[in-house]
C-alpha cells in the first residue's frame, strides 16, 4: 500500500543566522550525543513494548462504499460502548467519500485506506495487524450496536477459556443468532433493544456456527487459528472457514443471547448485483474443495481425540499441518517443519537451490510462525541431507517417516495420508494435500487392507491463502 504525504499545515521559515557565524545543530557534538542516545532509547522502548497490548477491545470494521452505514455504525459504538475500546476502519478503496470522512482527525479513530478492494477477508486481516487490544471484534459496517453489546459478549467470552469466539443475537442473519423482533423501523429498534441492556448469563449458549457480521475473540486466536483465508472473494464463507478451524482445535463457539445488534444485512454484497451469484458460487466451490464435509470432519476429529489416538489438546493450527515440510515467513525466511518444531535452515550450496526450496515452501503468517517452537538450526549442502538430519531412521511398511500414501483405487478418489509415528494422518481433501505437496513428492500406493491396520491420526489441513504480507 502506498502512503501519500501532504505539506498542508507546514509553514516554511527562514532561520536567522547568529552574528559571528552559527554552528548548526547537527554539527553540534552535544546534539549528536543526544540524538544517538534518543535513538537508542527509542529503539529499546520499541523492543520492550512490542507484544504489549491495550487492555481493551479493538473493533475492526472493513468498509466499501457504504459511508452512511459506516457513520451510523461508528456513532452507535461511541454512544453504546462503556468499556475501553479503539475503532479501526479499513477502507477497501471506496469511491463515495469514505476516505475524506476517515481523514477527519476529530473522529478519534484509526484507519487505513487501501488502493484496492481486498474483500472482507483482506480488509479484516489488515485491520487485525493494526489491532492493539487484548480482545478484538470483527464488525460489519452495516450494523448498529446497542447498550451493553460489548460488555455482555466480553463476560460470555471470559466465562470459559475454551470459548474461542462469541457472537450476539440480531434481527437479520442466517442460523440460530437470528431472533424475532417487534420493530419495523430503525427508530423503534432502541425501545426493543432495552431488554438486552441488562446482563443475563442464562441467555448464553454454545453453538456450532457463528456468522462473521460480529465476532469477539481474544487476540491470541490469530496465532492459534491463523488469519481469515483470502482465497474467498469479496465476502461469504470466510467466517464458516474460520469456524471450522476453531472447532478442529476443540474450541467452543458461543452466542451471547443478552447482546443485541441491529443488522441491515449484506449491504455490500447486494450492491454487487450480477456479480453476487458469481462470487457466492466461487466461494462455495472453494469452501467445498478445501473442507469436503466439514461437519463430518469435526465429529471425526472429536472422536479421534476421545479415543486417545491424538495428544490431549492441540491448541494451534500447526498441529494440523503435515510433518517434514518446507515453510517460510512472509519475508522469505526458510524453515523445516518437523514434529511440531520449526528448524531454521542455512543452505550451504548454490543460491539457485535455495530459491528452489523457497518455491516448495508454504507461507505462514508471522503470528502463526512465531507460535511454532524453534528447534535446532540446520546447516546442510543438499535438501536430502537436511531431510535425513531430522527424519531419522523410522520406517513403517518399509517407508520412511513422513511418506505420503494412498489406497490402490480404480476411481482415483481415494484419501491421501501421511505416515506419522505409526499412524495414518489423512489430508482432509485433495486440495489440502496439493497445497502442501510438490512435484518431487512420491505418493506410495498401498492396499486398503494394509493402510487400515494403522490407527487414524489427526487430520491434515491447508493453511489460509495470504495474498498480502501478514
Amino acid at each position: 500500500m502506498k502512503k501519500s504525504f501532504s505539506n498542508k499545515g507546514i509553514i516554511s521559515r527562514k532561520r536567522k543566522q547568529k552574528q559571528g557565524g552559527a554552528v548548526t545543530q547537527r554539527s553540534n557534538p552535544a546534539y549528536q550525543d543526544g540524538y544517538l542516545l534518543g535513538y537508542e532509547e527509542g529503539l529499546k522502548a520499541g523492543t520492550v513494548s512490542y507484544g504489549n497490548y491495550m487492555d481493551g477491545t479493538s473493533i475492526v470494521i472493513p468498509t466499501f462504499n457504504q459511508l452512511a452505514y459506516l457513520k451510523e455504525c461508528i456513532n452507535s459504538i461511541k454512544a453504546n460502548t462503556d468499556v475501553p475500546y479503539e475503532i479501526i476502519v479499513v477502507d477497501n478503496a471506496s469511491s463515495d467519500g469514505t476516505a475524506a470522512y476517515l481523514r477527519n482527525q476529530k473522529l478519534g479513530i484509526r484507519y487505513t485506506i487501501l488502493e484496492e478492494n481486498r474483500g472482507f477477508s483482506g480488509g479484516i486481516n489488515h485491520g487485525l495487524m493494526m489491532a492493539r487490544g487484548n480482545y478484538i471484534v470483527m464488525l460489519n459496517n452495516d450494523t448498529v450496536v446497542t447498550k451493553g453489546w460489548l460488555t455482555h459478549m466480553l463476560h460470555c467470552l471470559q466465562s470459559d477459556e475454551q470459548i474461542a469466539a462469541v457472537g450476539p443475537v440480531t434481527n437479520y442473519i442466517g442460523g440460530d443468532q437470528q431472533i424475532e423482533v417487534s420493530y419495523q423501523r430503525i427508530q423503534d429498534m432502541w425501545a426493543f433493544a432495552e431488554r438486552y441492556s441488562v446482563p443475563d448469563p442464562s441467555q448464553w449458549r454454545i453453538t456450532d456456527r457463528l456468522v462473521g457480521f460480529c465476532l469477539l475473540f481474544r487476540r491470541e486466536l490469530i496465532s492459534e487459528v491463523g488469519y481469515l483465508d483470502e482465497g474467498y472473494r469479496i465476502g461469504n464463507y470466510e467466517d464458516e472457514d474460520w469456524n471450522i478451524r476453531i472447532r478442529l482445535l476443540d474450541r467452543k463457539l458461543a452466542v451471547a443471547g443478552d447482546s443485541f445488534i441491529h443488522h441491515y444485512g449484506s449491504v455490500s454484497m447486494k450492491r454487487l448485483a450480477d456479480q453476487f451469484q458469481q462470487t457466492n458460487d466461487h466461494n462455495a466451490k472453494f469452501y467445498a474443495a478445501k473442507w469436503g464435509n466439514p461437519h463430518e470432519l469435526v465429529l471425526r476429529t472429536k472422536e479421534i481425540r476421545r479415543t486417545k489416538n491424538a495428544p490431549e489438546l492441540n491448541k494451534y493450527a500447526y498441529h494440523l499441518y503435515p510433518n517434514y515440510r518446507w515453510i517460510q515467513s512472509t519475508a522469505g525466511s526458510l524453515h523445516w517443519l518437523a514434529d511440531g518444531q520449526k528448524h531454521r535452515v542455512s543452505f550451504v550450496g548454490e543460491e539457485a537451490d535455495y530459491h528452489q526450496l523457497q518455491k516448495k515452501a508454504v507461507t505462514l503468517s508471522r503470528p502463526e510462525l512465531r507460535q511454532i517452537p524453534t528447534g535446532m538450526d540446520i546447516t546442510a549442502s543438499t535438501e536430502q541431507e537436511i531431510t535425513e538430519i531430522i527424519r531419522g531412521q523410522n520406517y513403517t511398511f518399509g517407508l520412511p517417516e513422513g511418506s505420503i500414501i494412498t489406497e490402490d483405487s480404480l476411481n482415483g478418489n481415494s484419501e491421501w495420508f501421511q505416515l506419522c509415528r505409526g499412524k495414518r494422518r489423512p489430508f482432509v481433501t485433495r486440495y489440502a494435500a496439493e497445497y502442501w505437496l510438490n512435484d518431487t513428492d512420491t505418493v506410495h500406493i498401498l492396499s486398503s487392507q494394509v493402510i487400515q491396520t494403522l490407527p487414524l491420526g489427526l487430520p491434515l489441513i491447508a493453511p489460509s491463502v495470504m495474498k498480502h504480507p501478514l
